[in-house]
């Protein structure tokens, strides 16, 4: 209660003082169990804001919509990861955003009835519980940020299995694709005016929902994260046929961290390594 408390006070700070036009929280859902975003105007409305292990949204996303003016987001650490990623981009600054960072237990599943009592499965990966970035914090940071041994075991099973068995753990998983693009509409890192996947020329993927038109589509989108994802999940969550998307981010999150040393968000002025080139760098490939 501490830390809905610090926020609920933060944001009234914050709206008195004219610093900030909103503040974008949480607050309970209409079912009473979940959490939805809300946009605090006034003073007054600050009192609905909540925190709990059923916030899962990453609220970055309505950052970009509000960028020409100065607003204030709670943000739990892998959110924070975005908003370094998007103001490294270029899609926001630095100024205009007042962080309101919380320390993160992890999220929990949410059922139709009541929250569930374990983790997201990409929660009990997570090597973040503080912010990356914040001006105010809600919440006491652990001592020691753990390290999860070995930090992508989804993964790594997955490489286990053979080239066969790995195709046709995805070829089934793309073929439950309907195409309605949730998935990049709860991205934060989606955010591109017209997406490859909606022009028309070049044609990279037609209308009709197929295998091969699935499978392209969820393999560029992949691609177009590696090196940026910040391991939200949002994608997955939102996902009505329950692809593991996430898997396939965190593969590609795995490449990079190992060829580059490199993971997304960790502070706003490192470039990714697939925007630059250094000259030691070295193009080697098993052919």
């Amino acid at each position: 209660m501490e830390a809905i408390e610090r926020i609920r006070d933060k944001a009234r700070e914050l709206l008195e003082s004219q610093a900030v036009e909103c503040v974008i929280g949480y607050e309970r859902a209409t079912d009473n169990v979940g959490a939805r975003p809300l946009f605090a105007y006034e003073p007054g409305e600050v009192a609905r804001f909540i925190f709990d292990q059923t916030c899962h949204h990453n609220l970055t996303r309505y950052l970009r919509d509000k960028k020409d003016r100065t607003v204030a987001v709670v943000a739990k650490p892998c959110d924070s990861r975005a908003i370094n990623m998007l103001i490294n981009e270029k899609q926001l600054e630095r100024e205009r955003v007042f962080i309101i960072g919380v320390v993160c237990p992890g999220m929990v599943e949410v059922g139709w009835s009541r929250p569930s009592q374990e983790l997201q499965p990409l929660c009990r990966y997570c090597r973040q519980h503080t912010p990356v970035v914040y001006d105010f914090l809600a919440g006491e940071p652990p001592a020691e940020e753990p390290e999860p041994s070995p930090p992508y075991p989804d993964v790594a099973e997955m490489e286990g299995r053979s080239v066969a068995e790995r195709r046709a753990f995805w070829s089934q998983h793309f073929e439950r694709c309907i195409r309605c693009y949730a998935c990049r509409q709860a991205c934060p890192g989606c955010y591109c005016t017209e997406c490859f996947v909606d022009r028309l020329d070049p044609l990279w993927v037609g209308i009709r929902i197929a295998p091969g038109e699935n499978e392209m589509w969820n393999t560029i989108r992949a691609y177009h994260l590696a090196g940026r994802c910040i391991d939200c999940g949002s994608c997955q969550q939102v996902c009505p046929v329950n692809i593991p998307l996430m898997l396939l981010n965190r593969k590609l999150g795995k490449e990079v961290e190992e060829l580059f040393d490199f993971q997304a968000g960790l502070d706003a002025e490192t470039l990714p390594p697939l925007v630059t080139f250094k000259k030691e760098e070295k193009l080697e490939a098993d052919l």
